[in-house]
């Protein structure tokens, strides 16, 4: 991550709360809650596009949605994730960026095949710290694929060094964690206490955010998606928030709520709210029609019902559970 950005945007001023450490407040409501949206995808983006109308696409229009979601969106969210792949010189450059939306940059470099999903990251070299912050950063993001396997303490150490670059640089630490089975055990897979297991693990690295999956995908009960983010809470002990990768999207406006009733600080999401607005034509209507009014809805909720960063960072949550059951309820 000490490398320069080649062809780098033009500066753009930081956010005045930007370099504090532990402020989360650049990348917050004014309620204390995050509702932050997700367009740091790569290649995943362009499999989405595919699924969605059918084509293959190149990466102008890759960088066309990027600009599109960004102009629509970061009105209306606390705070936007963009990649430098696709995303940010664009964004930048277009004046696409709401000067009111907290600006958080992709630092992971994604192991992937093409079309597949993600199996491994590692710290992306190209993303210079000091010139995140430039463009206006006030947070970077590391996505870990955390598995119980021998490559376990690499990633830990990993995400060990990227929360330590982000300190020095003076910018946010975001740490996302997704859970895989791994590859050889001889036991059933636990997802649920993996995740918490996960979780308590980077908590001993104090990450500013966490980032983690809804419990049981969303596809449970509410009241075990709670239970299940009282026990993520308790881990974590600090401010996280979920993501909405493997939520039906008709499903995660309910498990956000029981996410944020179980500990969570609110959301930073992608294909929840805008993924059904990808189209070949009329791609900013409909980003206007289907996916503000639901960013919109998300934000009243975490407004009513998440728990203020300040909250989260001051002491762990009473009442956690330390352990949920991996079945559905």
């Amino acid at each position: 991550m000490n490398g320069a950005q080649d062809d780098a945007p033009a500066e753009r001023a930081a956010h005045p709360r930007a370099g504090r450490p532990g402020d989360l407040s650049a990348l917050a409501r004014p309620s204390g809650t995050f509702a932050m949206v997700a367009t740091d995808q790569r290649e995943s983006l362009r499999t989405i596009y595919a699924e969605q109308t059918g084509t293959h696409v190149g990466d102008g229009t890759l960088r066309d949605f990027k600009v599109a979601a960004a102009r629509a969106l970061s009105p209306h969210a606390s705070a936007i994730l963009v990649d430098t792949t696709f995303g940010l010189r664009p964004i930048l450059t277009c004046g696409a960026l709401h000067g009111g939306c907290g600006l958080i940059v992709a630092a992971d470099a994604l192991v992937q095949a093409p079309g597949g999903p993600v199996t491994d990251t590692d710290l992306d070299d190209q993303v210079d710290p000091d010139a995140a912050r430039g463009w206006g950063a006030a947070a970077l993001k590391l996505l870990i694929v955390w598995r119980d396997d021998d490559e376990r303490e690499r990633r830990r150490r990993t995400a060990e060094s990227f929360i330590r670059i982000c300190r020095a640089s003076g910018l946010l630490s975001v740490v996302e964690v997704v859970v895989r089975e791994p590859a050889r055990t001889t036991t059933a897979w636990d997802r649920e206490s993996a995740a918490v297991e996960a979780a308590r693990e980077m908590a001993t690295l104090r990450p500013d955010l966490y980032k983690a999956e809804v419990p049981f995908l969303g596809q449970a009960d509410p009241s075990a998606i709670e239970r299940g983010s009282q026990a993520l809470t308790e881990a974590v002990a600090g401010p996280w928030v979920v993501l909405s990768a493997g939520v039906p999207l008709e499903r995660f406006g309910d498990a956000v709520e029981a996410a944020c009733r179980g500990g969570a600080s609110g959301f930073l999401a992608g294909r929840a709210i805008w993924s059904d607005a990808i189209a070949l034509d009329g791609l900013t209507r409909r980003l206007e029609e289907i996916s503000v009014p639901r960013l919109q809805r998300l934000s009243a909720t975490v407004d009513r019902v998440a728990r203020p960063w300040w909250e989260a960072a001051g002491s762990p949550a009473s009442g956690a559970v330390a352990s949920v059951t991996a079945g559905q309820p």
